[in-house]
């Protein structure tokens, strides 16, 4: 059974969580690493450098949605590709345990699972904008 009195708080404080990591995430990339490192990053990997910057901004815009509550459940479905990219690009190779050198896929797969909870359970409580369906009351 789901207590509908607190399940809105337990997805604001999910979407706090995770909007405060990507935050995080992505200031390390710009403000330590560096746009242009990123990107030189990126390309190491056999991306396309230009794939480091829509990650920043997508990073810090998701962040920042996830945070105020707006459109929060399309910023978790937007971010998902960025947690599996790191699996399969960084993380992936490394193992499960994220203390392994280049860290495992514990902790970005920990952040899928968390996403996935906030695009199936709702923006939650005092979301910036909340979807249609939870304006409506359904």
């Amino acid at each position: 059974m789901i207590d509908q009195r607190t399940a809105p708080y337990a997805f604001l404080i999910l979407r706090l969580a995770l909007g405060l990591l990507f935050l995080a995430h992505g200031g390390l990339k710009i403000f330590v690493f560096t746009p242009a490192g990123t990107a030189q990053y990126f390309e190491s990997l056999g991306l396309p450098p230009a794939l480091a910057y829509l990650t920043m901004t997508l990073e810090m815009a998701g962040g920042i949605a996830l945070i105020v509550g707006l459109y929060a459940r399309l910023a978790a479905l937007a971010l998902l590709p960025i947690l599996l990219g790191g699996i399969v690009s960084v993380h992936g190779a490394a193992g499960f345990f994220f203390t392994n050198p280049n860290g495992g896929w514990e902790f970005p797969a920990l952040w899928i699972v968390g996403l996935a909870a906030v695009v199936l359970g709702g923006d939650g409580a005092l979301a910036l904008r909340p979807t249609f369906r939870e304006r409506a009351g359904a």
